[in-house]
């Protein structure tokens, strides 16, 4: 799966676009081969075994480094290979970034260089079942007792939950002060009164779980945040790795119009590929241009944290918002383009949601017979509404109306036809 640097390289670096080639040929020959795993302990064992291997290749340096524009790149590469990989990375990001944010030297001696070698697998330890995005409102404490805080809780829907070797956990030291009263701490795994309370099964496997603080005691020193800072420390690591996510999700958009556009090329019907199709090369078009807008947002976002922007929450949450909606949109249009349903006279895109009175596109054929005028135009949209009755009633669509040339230079980058010949049909 390659990384296409062309449309992100103002934002660039070289030595982005040789890690570029080097992770996208890592995904192919060591990613792309794996199976997907059939059930939750598939997954789990799947996941420690590519905490190894991508460690043992270098792709968690860049966490270390905090260079956003590398770990972007490579959340794209495994995005589109192996979501599970992809989510290992991002669990390690997760787990290691407070640590760099903050002056304990002894914690970060202790977990930065076993989590960066792929020695050590991380999870980040937030939602709780009553506290999801209203993370002043955790209700997992942490009271302090001598030299240690005994924290007492529970958290859900943690990734590496029960798998991993340690725990970056927020808690509240005093609930009355709501985010200044937030503590973060590294937890070990093997800290007495820490439980792995039970797995949580996904569509997908995935390593996921809810674990329970039963007065287990951490010493002080474990403690990543000065007093009353933990909630800002928090907000400033998913500041930090937000455009990732959308990384991530322009990853999976761009596997999926891969392999959209590899189906339209090498199906056949009516006598021709679905991509002579001026709907199929539409909704391929449209594909495509959220795909490019998705990563200029992300990379800027990164390229703004790289140079020393001091925030970047507007930036990395707009790429982010963007980027993870348009992989969506992406993805079902793919599954849609393989869903077609052809019958003598209409290729009609099937419906992947049932809706009443929704419009449905058909793509008329050139042997039309309402088309003979014209048949270069063939491929004109009927749009089918339903009238208050449930009746069937048309509106035409006349791509004739529409300016000149439209979608005619994003088709001819996805088809590699010549402008010409795209405007004569």
């Amino acid at each position: 799966m390659i990384v296409d640097t062309g449309a992100i390289r103002a934002f660039l670096d070289d030595r982005h676009i040789a890690l570029a080639e080097r992770v996208a040929e890592f995904s192919t020959r060591v990613l792309a081969p794996l199976p997907e795993p059939a059930d939750d302990a598939a997954a789990r064992q799947q996941a420690r075994d590519l905490l190894g291997k991508l460690g043992a290749a270098g792709w968690f340096a860049p966490i270390r480094d905090q260079d956003w524009r590398a770990c972007c790149l490579i959340r794209e590469a495994l995005g589109a290979t192996s979501p599970l990989a992809d989510a290992v990375f991002a669990l390690q990001a997760l787990g290691v970034v407070p640590m760099l944010l903050t002056e304990n030297e002894s914690v970060r001696k202790r977990w930065v260089e076993p989590a960066i070698q792929g020695h050590a697998m991380a999870s980040f330890a937030m939602t709780e079942p009553d506290a999801g995005s209203d993370v002043a409102s955790l209700g997992t404490t942490a009271v302090r007792a001598g030299d240690a805080y005994v924290l007492t809780g529970t958290k859900t829907l943690i990734s590496n939950a029960g798998l991993a070797d340690f725990y970056t956990v927020f808690a509240t030291t005093d609930p009355a002060k709501r985010d200044k009263g937030i503590g973060c701490f590294v937890v070990p795994a093997d800290t007495p009164g820490l439980t792995f309370v039970r797995p949580l099964r996904l569509s997908s496997p995935h390593p996921l779980g809810e674990i329970a603080f039963h007065d287990a005691r951490v010493p002080k020193s474990c403690r990543l945040d000065a007093e009353g800072q933990g909630f800002t420390l928090g907000l400033a690591t998913l500041d930090r790795l937000r455009a990732t996510v959308g990384a991530a999700a322009c990853g999976m958009g761009s596997r999926a119009l891969a392999d959209a556009l590899a189906h339209a090329k090498t199906r056949r019907q009516f006598g021709k590929p679905l991509s002579d199709f001026q709907l199929i090369q539409q909704k391929l078009a449209r594909m495509a241009t959220d795909l490019i807008a998705a990563r200029l947002l992300v990379y800027r976002a990164a390229w703004e944290k790289d140079r020393g922007a001091p925030r970047v929450t507007l930036e990395a949450a707009m790429a982010k918002a963007f980027a993870t909606e348009a992989a969506q949109r992406i993805v079902d249009d793919a599954v849609q383009m393989r869903r077609i349903v052809c019958t003598v006279r209409y290729a009609r895109c099937a419906s992947m949601k049932e809706r009443p009175k929704s419009s449905s596109s058909s793509l008329r054929g050139s042997s039309s017979s309402e088309n003979r005028l014209d048949r270069r135009r063939a491929g004109s949209i009927v749009l089918r509404d339903s009238d208050e009755e449930g009746r069937s009633r048309l509106r035409n669509h006349d791509p004739r109306t529409q300016p000149a040339g439209r979608h005619i230079r994003i088709r001819c980058r996805l088809f590699g036809c010549d402008a010409e010949q795209s405007r004569r049909r």
